[in-house]
């Protein structure tokens, strides 16, 4: 039973880490896709003396993706009361071309004041509209809740593995009679820890397979699909191949540093 309990405390440590990890991922994927369809429908309004071709816009910047000229008519309907078709038609030509770019990806500020820098260099645009007020406010908000996430997953793993530390130096205390009497008849140091790095290894193996399930149920739920919907972008919660064994790999490779840690530290104390 106590064993049961010593693995269990172990397997529920290093959850908890590979959880916090894997929450992160799953918000940058988020912020990615939600940056993507951002990007897909956020654009930039020229206004320009003149009429500019689709390959100069594309050739000021290599951030403009596509461009697509308004039709003044709309423009004209609302000035229009009672004009006759010559006016209208004499209005068309005096009037300023009107450009939407749109952009390869979601810029960040400094993106957006180089774009404005670099479409200003052609003398025939007189006016920008990037909206930049909106689009700094829901760029920093991105960038801030990535970073609570990342400060989060920080202070829980650095919490967790000092737990997992103290864990294993209980075991390390429990079987320390049987390693002094097999260091008596000179075996190595990795063979008298050999219980320690196996409790490390089959624990991280466990807790990767229970994340991978927590993960694949959480990934099928319908609510949580319904949130993603919601805002429009469908995110990859779990990548089963991909994130299993980058779990897989972060579990086992941080159990066996600790376990390292915790025999190196005993070796000096002898």
């Amino acid at each position: 039973m106590k064993s049961i309990k010593n693995h269990l405390s172990l397997i529920v440590a290093l959850i908890s880490i590979l959880f916090s990890i894997q929450v992160f991922i799953v918000v940058e994927r988020s912020i990615d896709a939600y940056k993507e369809n951002l990007a897909k429908n956020y654009s930039v309004v020229v206004v320009s003396e003149k009429r500019i071709a689709n390959s100069e816009f594309l050739s000021i910047d290599g951030l403009i993706n596509r461009v697509e000229e308004l039709s003044p008519d709309n423009i004209i309907n609302r000035l229009n009361t009672g004009m006759d078709q010559k006016n209208i038609n004499l209005l068309k030509l005096t009037l300023p071309k009107f450009y939407k770019l749109y952009l390869t990806k979601f810029p960040t500020p400094k993106e957006i004041t180089t774009l404005r820098k670099n479409l200003f260099s052609n003398p025939s645009i007189s006016k920008i509209e990037d909206f930049s007020n909106n689009h700094d406010i829901t760029y920093k908000l991105l960038v801030l809740f990535k970073g609570v996430i990342l400060v989060f997953a920080i202070v829980v793993s650095i919490v967790t593995m000092l737990l997992i530390l103290k864990e294993l130096r209980i075991w390390q205390f429990k079987h320390s009679e049987r390693m002094s009497i097999m260091g008596l008849f000179g075996a190595p140091t990795w063979l008298r820890s050999a219980v320690l790095f196996r409790l490390s290894i089959v624990d991280a193996i466990i807790s990767s397979i229970l994340i991978y399930l927590i993960f694949m149920y959480i990934s099928t739920n319908r609510f949580v699909l319904q949130q993603f919907d919601n805002i429009n972008i469908k995110v990859v919660i779990f990548d089963t191949l991909n994130d299993f064994f980058l779990l897989l790999g972060v579990s086992l490779v941080l159990s066996i540093l600790l376990a390292t840690m915790i025999v190196l530290g005993h070796k000096e104390e002898v």
